[in-house]
């Protein structure tokens, strides 16, 4: 399962990155593409993102994450690159 945590991880970093750049770019340029293009990557972050907290919860006794640690984990779903840094910091030793 953790394996999948860290697959997750990377692709809701990804999709956070691609929803950010698409409304940016897309919806202030070509209102119109909006809701062709920036809806699916929305879906497809939300998901992700919920994953993504669910493989966290069931996680966090198996791999022995106090408090903190768990809290950073969260966090760091909220915010743009954070998802990378939990993998570095504290998936990749775990492989």
């Amino acid at each position: 399962m953790l394996k999948i945590f860290k697959v997750t991880a990377i692709l809701e970093g990804i999709s956070y990155l691609v929803l950010i750049a698409n409304m940016l770019i897309i919806k202030s340029n070509n209102p119109e593409l909006y809701h062709t293009i920036v809806r699916p990557f929305g879906m497809a972050h939300g998901v992700l993102f919920i994953g993504y907290i669910i493989l966290a919860v069931l996680l966090k006794k198996p791999q022995n994450w106090d408090i903190k640690t768990f809290v950073i984990i969260l966090i760091a779903s909220l915010i743009p690159f954070g998802t990378f840094y939990v993998e570095k910091k504290y998936l990749s030793n775990n492989a």
